[in-house]
């Protein structure tokens, strides 16, 4: 309580527990929807769920907003990258198929079911997408079929009160020799065509979709080890990190110098499971991993050696395999380990 106008200090660390394991999060980018996360639960078998809660800021308390039911674990949880608000409030899912769907409290509603393969049986899981922050028509998805598919997404006129959402292929291609296991628009170039993709082949490579003749290898594994993560810097688009499959460190790499990584962040104990760089600095980023750490890091004495994050939070109860930093709101950090999310003020 405030007492005779004295603020109350505000906490640091706000805990939110789901039924259900969780894997992935993604914070909501709308500005009259703050402290607003999209949660998806992991449970190896056919029925999964998302749900969306959102802190009360003057209870402090989590609560769930909507629940709704997600075939499969999902692979990623995205929000519309839409700051302003203008754009239907949506959010996506990949897993067997990407999704597209309404928020709603209580209800959320899914617009649409994007799949590109209609004459097979089978479905080939998408591993991950990502949402244009440029042009949110856009979304690319990678697959384990070694290929990534551009989809365009059309929100169609109201009927009633219903805009119906659909999406068409733009543009699919074969972007690895192995499975494909996330994919990243860059903000170079005016942020709308360039993106990049990390596989099981060991390789990060860079495409433009005005130009989808040709692909640029960034970086290739020594080991030809699988790469597992690929985060653009938010800031500053000639760096990204990758993280490799069972490794305990983090490579950046500089565009402009392929092949050689220009840092590593090496001060996991255990395996790195995220990576996030800050929205409003270029020069820090957060890893987090199986030693139950999120580091974060300051990188600007590169290509000097970056010896020690600046900060570190340790969760007792668990490995930490999510973590996300808040676009609109740069001073959070949202983690997930066992049924847990909590949100970090940093």
């Amino acid at each position: 309580m405030a007492v005779h106008g004295v603020p109350s200090k505000r906490k640091e660390i706000y805990k939110y527990e789901a039924p259900w394991p969780l894997y992935s999060m993604n914070w909501s980018v709308r500005p009259d929807k703050r402290f607003r996360l999209a949660l998806g639960s992991f449970v190896e078998e056919y029925n999964n769920k998302v749900q969306v809660v959102s802190l009360d800021e003057d209870t402090s308390e989590f609560s769930a907003k909507s629940t709704f039911d997600h075939p499969y674990p999902t692979t990623k949880i995205m929000w519309i990258p839409d700051s302003k608000g203008v754009f239907p409030d949506l959010l996506a899912t990949s897993g067997d198929y990407l999704r597209v769907w309404r928020a709603g409290e209580p209800d959320t509603r899914l617009e649409c079911v994007l799949n590109n393969n209609k004459n097979s049986d089978f479905c080939a899981p998408l591993t991950s997408f990502d949402w244009n922050e440029v042009d949110p028509n856009l979304i690319g998805t990678s697959s384990i079929d070694t290929t990534c598919t551009i989809w365009g997404l059309e929100t169609g006129q109201v009927l009633g009160r219903v805009n119906l959402v659909t999406g068409h292929v733009k543009t699919q291609l074969i972007a690895h020799d192995k499975e494909v296991y996330d994919i990243a628009f860059s903000r170079a170039g005016g942020g709308r065509d360039m993106f990049a993709s990390v596989g099981a082949d060991g390789s990060v490579r860079m495409f433009d979709l005005r130009h989808l003749e040709h692909s640029t290898i960034i970086y290739e594994d020594p080991q030809h080890t699988p790469l597992l993560r690929l985060a653009w810097n938010k800031q500053d688009p000639n760096y990204l990190a990758t993280v490799a499959m069972d490794a305990c460190e983090v490579i950046i790499l500089d565009v402009r110098v392929p092949c050689t990584p220009v840092a590593r962040l090496n001060n996991h104990r255990a395996c790195v499971n995220g990576i996030a760089w800050a929205p409003h600095s270029s020069c820090h980023i957060c890893t987090a991993g199986d030693d139950h750490q999120a580091l974060i890091w300051d990188i600007q004495q590169m290509p000097r050696a970056i010896e020690d994050p600046i900060l570190a939070y340790t969760a007792a109860e668990g490995e930490i395999n999510q973590i996300q930093w808040g676009a609109t709101q740069p001073d959070w950090i949202a983690i997930c380990y066992n049924k847990a999310l909590e949100i970090l003020r940093v």
